[in-house]
């Protein structure tokens, strides 16, 4: 069964350990990867930006768009803004009140 990164922060905090111990699961993907190119897979220490809360950090990009400037510019915006589960809801949630 294949999962999606966004399905898992949906879930319950227990399958965090599902989806440290389970590689298989899909990592969200940073810039384009085309067809044919090769995959780079890394690892961030992911942090939430309201509670602190720590998440998976999984992601995926290609070789070519790994390491290059619009690759750190992404990744460095993302950090500053992810969002765990839970407080993306409360804001969306929020929006809709």
């Amino acid at each position: 069964m294949k999962v999606g990164f966004f399905n898992i922060i949906f879930m319950s905090f227990d399958l965090n350990q599902i989806y440290i111990k389970n590689k298989s699961i899909s990592d969200m993907i940073i810039g384009k990867i085309n067809k044919n190119e090769k995959i780079k897979k890394f690892d961030l220490e992911l942090h939430c930006t309201n509670c602190g809360k720590k998440v998976p950090g999984g992601l995926k990009t290609s070789e070519k768009f790994y390491g290059t400037d619009p690759f750190k510019k992404e990744v460095d915006l993302f950090e500053k803004n992810y969002l765990c589960g839970i407080c993306r809801d409360k804001k969306k949630n929020s929006k809709i009140d």
